[in-house]
């Protein structure tokens, strides 16, 4: 009898046991592939929780991480600036500093402060000064185009007496080094500096001549480590400094031994309302231009199409892998005598042209990964940034700045060495994972450029920095009213 009672009791729990794994097989299947769909994301959120995680608390000015990192609150006190740059963005497709040093000034204005440029037009053409509420911009141009240092110290001297500046700030050398050392208050922002554009000339002489045939090395080689020396005695002229990477802020410290404490690093950032993800504008780009529809990925570049930008290097890997890959497409926006040679490519490229910059984000759009195959590891590229902001992956050399500050982590895209193997190393990455893979990807990017990359976390920083170096109680983090 009690067999018979519990057969079918252990044929119940066998089959129940079978249900119950096969459930759980099926929901661990599940689960693992919903972690995998966003490891990119999660590896980002990683990064952008980590500072909260281990939150800084001490004075900024020993900050070892770029500040857009921290959250700034409000502050009641308003600042008088004084700004030189080499440029102010005029016309169409502006240069990334002229983009840069509009996008600072305006935010910073808005803000609530007063803020005085000195500079010159970007297409060299006379112009009436500007005046736009808090930002005002004052041409001191001389007979080539470029800022008249004393004209602009002349009117720099009128508006001060006013009203003092409370902080003077030159985009790298706009205002010379024997000038900075007459302003009692003032910091410079670095977009590149000597030693990284070492960097650069040691990689363009490798590309161009890679088995050491040619007559060589080139001059620019020869003479760059002078140069260095040179810049690095006359940096201690700048009593403050602002390094827009990481590895730039490490460099200053290490190479050029200027004391930790004036060294801080701000990101660069771009208007977020101005770059953004919209793939009904992408689609409607790319058909503006004729992308074919059948194509399996449209790649992209961007800027200025000269070889320091590391056109010859995307021209060579291109024409390579396009054979062996015929759906791939590329989009080169820009102006420069590679213009011409990539539109001998085939029906594969198309050659745009220089963009207005209120066309920039719609191009990002229509694309599935940008390329920036730069060989200047200086500064911040603004079109990676923008790119990311457009939810686009990105492909890159791995420069410290850019690994160090920009594509911190695989899930953002692709790096690669500055040599023409490396690069189609990386293409053949891209197109074996594919547009579901880059989507992911984009978005992670979309993310990461969202916490760090904005004008106005970039503002922010910057207000607070100014703060700063003007009344010590702002150099404390976290102050009551941040976040």
């Amino acid at each position: 009898m009690g067999s018979k009672h519990h057969a079918p009791s252990k044929s119940f729990s066998s089959k129940f046991l079978s249900f119950r794994c096969s459930t759980i097989l099926t929901l661990f299947m599940l689960f693992t592939s919903f972690f995998l769909f966003l490891s990119p994301l999660r590896h980002i959120r990683e990064h952008i929780f980590f500072a909260e995680q281990s939150r800084f608390n001490g004075d900024l000015r020993d900050a070892k991480f770029p500040w857009n990192k921290l959250c700034f609150g409000p502050t009641f006190e308003k600042l008088k600036l004084a700004v030189f740059s080499k440029t102010w963005p005029v016309g169409a497709a502006p240069g990334g500093m002229e983009r840069h040093a509009s996008t600072l000034y305006h935010a910073l204005a808005a803000r609530g402060h007063e803020v005085h440029v000195f500079t010159v037009p970007s297409d060299r053409k006379p112009h009436h000064d500007l005046h736009e509420d808090n930002l005002h911009v004052y041409f001191a141009a001389n007979d080539h185009g470029s800022v008249n240092i004393s004209l602009a110290f002349d009117i720099f001297h009128k508006v001060d007496a006013n009203g003092a500046f409370d902080y003077v700030h030159t985009e790298s050398v706009s205002l010379p080094y024997w000038r900075a050392k007459l302003v009692p208050n003032v910091a410079v922002t670095w977009h590149g500096i000597w030693y990284e554009i070492m960097h650069s000339k040691l990689f363009q002489e490798l590309l161009s001549n890679p088995d050491g045939k040619l007559p060589g090395p080139m001059i620019d080689l020869k003479e760059a480590m002078p140069k260095l020396i040179d810049e690095i005695r006359f940096f201690r002229s700048y009593k403050q400094h602002i390094c827009i990477s990481k590895s730039a802020g490490e460099d200053l410290v290490n190479v050029y031994q200027l004391p930790p404490r004036n060294v801080h690093v701000i990101l660069n950032g771009v208007d977020e309302a101005a770059f953004m993800k919209d793939p009904v504008a992408g689609l409607r780009f790319r058909r503006k231009y004729g992308v074919p529809a059948n194509v399996s990925i449209v790649m992209g570049v961007a800027g200025r199409l000269v070889r320091d930008k590391g056109h010859p290097l995307l021209f060579e890997a291109f024409s390579s892998i396009a054979n062996q890959h015929p759906g791939l497409f590329l989009l080169v926006a820009g102006s420069g005598p590679w213009g011409r040679r990539y539109s001998q490519l085939g029906p594969n490229v198309k050659v745009l042209g220089a963009l207005e910059p209120s066309e920039l984000s719609n191009f990002y759009n229509a694309l599935d990964v940008f390329v920036n195959p730069t060989l200047r590891p200086q500064g911040l590229d603004l079109t990676l940034i923008e790119a990311m902001h457009c939810g686009k992956p990105v492909l890159t050399p791995n420069y410290p700045s850019i690994v160090g500050t920009v594509v911190v982590d695989e899930g953002f895209g692709y790096t690669f060495s500055p040599n023409v193997k490396s690069l189609l190393e990386a293409l053949e990455s891209v197109i074996r994972d594919g547009s579901d893979v880059l989507q992911r990807k984009g978005m992670a990017c979309k993310e990461y450029a969202l916490s760090m990359f904005t004008a106005i976390k970039m503002a922010s920083a910057y207000e607070r920095f100014f703060l700063c170096m003007k009344n010590t109680i702002f150099c404390q983090y976290p102050l009551p009213t941040d976040c």
